[in-house]
């Protein structure tokens, strides 16, 4: 779909099976440059494809990363924006919005106060396709600060007080995980305000944002989220992007890794039947919007090594408790494997003991554009015979596409 200015939304699909979910992998995406201004991570983000399918086959940690993942990749979410960038700045320009000037990283529905502004197309874009996708896993890249940022981004009493999510201590892993990796944590801040011990900080702490991506892809998609600034400032010379590539690259990798945390499986019926729309949580960690499985009965659960009690529930039956034991030392490449087998129909609930947990709608006003498509033709790569690379609103040669960002 081509809007504002005609300029598409590029994802680059990558995987072992790139063109479609494959029961049992997770999906993992990258997005950068929402912020048409801020240029580092839609940078690094290109060169990260280049590196993830030259080294398929040659590099035996990204071959295990691409076998057992699906990884999508947005270098630009905003290309109005940075297109609109005619003289560079390190705080600040007009490239920021989008065409419509609108700021993508507001636009999103809001679980803690009614967010009215106008959704944005590259903003429907990607609500579609997190819903289109079981992802698990996600980073949003930005500029402006050395930190690894993470949900909640807002708060209310209500809700969460504090932004403190109930899966706290996962993304205290996740943000370390980067920002350890990347060296953030012995920055010296950008400056003097802006000092974040460990190089990570709740979102919400730092400073409170309506409308933001991250907490809707965890509280409306079930993907874990975290925003990644990479850099003091935002349009850096181009002679400092392949030290911030070199920088970075190892953080990326590891990050990706850690899709394979805690539990996945599926929840099946006596007759091994999966069963979609199933609630899967773990109890103490309830989320605002419950946690379902999606149309192949599939749960995907981040955790840390740890003893916990799974709540499975089905729309018309008791809820049923699983233990569960997370090992230290788990698998690398493969979250532990734990199926569910609902019991029958003597298991079958009367109304009084059945209380499905109810989610908030995500309201927005619709924006009179036309929604963006991200999903379109695809084209695939083969390496070795094998398809490794999946182009959605795809061109000829990955060297094509690469040479018409850079």
């Amino acid at each position: 779909m081509q809007f504002g200015c005609s300029r598409d939304l590029w994802v680059f699909v990558l995987g072992r099976f790139p063109t479609k979910h494959t029961i049992g992998i997770p999906e993992f995406k990258y997005v950068a440059n929402m912020h048409g201004d801020e240029v580092v991570g839609r940078e690094i983000l290109l060169h990260l494809i280049e590196y993830l399918v030259t080294q398929y086959g040659q590099n035996a940690e990204i071959e295990q990363i691409i076998n057992s993942t699906r990884i999508h990749i947005l270098p630009s979410m905003n290309p109005d924006g940075f297109e609109a960038v005619v003289r560079p700045d390190c705080m600040f320009s007009d490239g920021r919005y989008n065409k419509n000037k609108f700021d993508l990283n507001r636009n999103f529905p809001d679980a803690f106060e009614a967010n009215t502004v106008e959704i944005q197309p590259e903003t429907q874009a990607v609500m579609d396709w997190v819903e289109s996708e079981t992802f698990v896993l996600s980073a949003n890249l930005h500029g402006g600060a050395m930190v690894a940022s993470f949900p909640y981004d807002n708060s209310n009493a209500a809700v969460a007080a504090k932004g403190v999510t109930p899966d706290q201590d996962v993304f205290i892993h996740l943000a370390k995980t980067y920002s350890f990796t990347a060296n953030m944590s012995r920055s010296d801040g950008c400056d003097d305000s802006n000092r974040f011990e460990d190089g990570i900080t709740n979102g919400y702490t730092w400073y409170p944002v309506q409308g933001g991506m991250q907490d809707y892809n965890y509280i409306w998609g079930q993907c874990f989220e975290i925003t990644l600034e990479l850099s003091c400032c935002k349009y850096p010379p181009e002679n400092e992007l392949q030290t911030f590539w070199a920088t970075n690259r190892p953080a990326l990798i590891e990050y990706m890794k850690q899709v394979h945390l805690g539990v996945k499986g599926q929840v099946f019926d006596i007759q091994r039947n999966p069963i979609a729309n199933a609630i899967v949580e773990v109890v103490g960690r309830n989320h605002i919007c419950p946690y379902r499985t999606n149309q192949n009965g599939e749960y995907y659960l981040l955790l840390l090594p740890g003893n916990y009690t799974l709540n499975v529930t089905v729309p018309g039956f008791k809820s049923i408790t699983q233990k569960l034991e997370l090992p230290a030392g788990h698998q690398l490449y493969s979250a532990l494997k734990y199926d569910i087998v609902y019991p029958g129909p003597a298991f079958r609930a009367t109304t009084s003991t059945t209380q499905i947990p109810s989610c908030p709608k995500a309201v927005s006003v619709s924006s009179t554009n036309e929604a963006a498509l991200l999903l379109s033709t695809t084209f695939t790569l083969c390496f070795s015979a094998t398809p490794l690379l999946m182009m959605i609103f795809s061109t000829d040669t990955l060297s094509c596409i690469l040479s018409s960002f850079w």
